[in-house]
């Protein structure tokens, strides 16, 4: 059989071909010194190759020794990409019926076989570009990872669990619209790394730490949301006593049972009420209450009272009223601060939804925002942008938080180590805060 090659011209039976040595020939005898025998082929017959004056054997893909007609392959192991001439008179083409293994994969991509495992299992440990070589290695070869043998193999069923829990909301939904803004990252990112999802939503007054324990059903857990801190965590204690893997969404603390991926919190807070103060206001209030029941809140109000103290504002309790993350319960404390009598300019609240609550209460009352009170929330869910006016928030980085909530969970499963994060914020300017320059603008639309 002659064939072109990238490494010199071919030869058949031994005989040299003019100009060139009888490099990269398909036997089928050995009649070719360098030739090895596949013994891979179908029916136990036996096909010769050589490559380059050197036996080397390509051990996953298909192996053809072509007759009779011409036929093209790509020869990936020997690094052959050519066209193949047959010749009359030995057997017709034969196809390896070999699977695929991650050692294949190894040898073509020129890493360890471990490396290979690292890299298909998406862990963070594998560069991109040597996971990048791998999966195209991998795709070259047509290889795919059966799920089940892998997860029978490890004891793991490949999905991740995302709990959520009850939040107070004006409709049937009982799920904070911040975390449904989470949720299309965390999909896509749990698809990216080829695990499936489990959602779930959780009362939180049910025994839910006990139940997924027990169930098994997936091999690590998300959590958003948990009402009262100080009850979650004695929860999260008894999970992570029997060995349940999770990363929850919340405040940064020490000494927390879980690993634990929050926003800075205390620096938004303190850029929400500085943004304020560059407005001219002096009485700002907060809403949210600020206990250790409810760790973000209170560092966002860390934050808020660290902006007052260093521009030389005191700080008036008279101007904190606690508040839930909910609408009503943002109508309910902007009624209460109202009800006791203290003049105030602007409101932080700790969260769009107490803020929205807190615009829908002003408005009740007939004071406009932001022409007598600036407001300003926290989170940029979705809705934040549509109100009216358009509340000025300090953002939460979704993509960002879904992502490394995923990819956190994972390394705990493939028993790396783990650190709790804290991401950055970035602050939304809308007009619900911008007092001078509406007021401005207003009395220029007068003139």
């Amino acid at each position: 059989m002659l064939f072109p090659s990238p490494f010199g011209e071919a030869a058949i039976h031994g005989e040299k071909p003019r100009g060139g040595a009888p490099l990269g020939s398909l036997f089928p005898s050995p009649s070719w010194r360098t030739a090895i025998p596949d013994k891979e082929l179908r029916g136990g017959a036996q096909r010769w190759y050589a490559c380059e004056g050197r036996p080397r054997r390509h051990d996953g893909g298909r192996i053809l020794t072509c007759t009779g007609g011409n036929a093209s392959q790509n020869w990936l192991g020997s690094g052959f990409h050519d066209r193949w001439i047959g010749v009359p008179g030995v057997p017709a083409c034969v196809s390896s019926k070999k699977q695929v293994t991650s050692f294949d994969i190894a040898e073509l991509a020129g890493v360890s076989q471990a490396t290979v495992s690292r890299a298909l299992r998406g862990s963070p440990d594998v560069s991109e570009e040597t996971r990048r070589r791998v999966e195209a290695a991998a795709a070259s070869l047509r290889y795919t990872v059966d799920k089940n043998a892998s997860n029978l193999r490890s004891k793991l069923s490949g999905t991740l669990a995302l709990l959520f829990f009850e939040d107070p909301t004006p409709d049937d939904s009982r799920i904070n619209p911040f975390f449904l803004a989470m949720l299309g990252s965390i999909t896509r990112a749990s698809a990216n790394k080829g695990y499936d999802l489990l959602i779930s939503f959780q009362e939180l007054a049910r025994d839910w730490h006990a139940d997924f324990a027990e169930s098994k059903k997936a091999d690590g857990i998300i959590l958003l949301g948990y009402g009262d801190y100080l009850t979650h965590t004695s929860r999260l204690e008894k999970l992570r006593a029997r060995g349940t893997r999770i990363v929850s969404w919340g405040a940064v603390l020490p000494d927390q049972p879980c690993v634990t991926i929050g926003c800075d919190n205390f620096t938004g807070g303190r850029s929400a009420t500085e943004h304020l103060l560059d407005q001219g206001c002096r009485k700002i209030a907060f809403l949210g209450d600020a206990s250790r029941h409810f760790p973000e809140f209170q560092e966002r109000h860390r934050g808020y009272q660290q902006a007052l103290r260093t521009r030389g504002v005191a700080v008036d309790d008279a101007l904190q009223v606690d508040a839930e993350s909910s609408q009503y319960s943002g109508q309910q404390a902007t009624e209460k601060l109202l009800a006791r009598g203290e003049p105030f300019d602007a409101i932080f609240a700790a969260s769009d939804l107490i803020a929205i609550g807190a615009i829908g209460a002003l408005s009740a009352h007939g004071i406009g925002v932001p022409f007598e009170v600036a407001v300003a929330g926290f989170d940029d869910i979705p809705m934040a942008g549509f109100v009216n006016p358009p509340l000025t928030t300090v953002q939460q980085d979704t993509r960002r938080a879904g992502e490394t909530l995923v990819d956190s969970l994972i390394r705990l499963i493939n028993n790396e180590s783990v650190a709790s994060q804290v991401l950055p914020m970035k602050l939304i300017v809308r007009r619900s805060s911008l007092w001078q320059e509406v007021t401005r603008a207003e009395q220029h639309r007068e003139e």
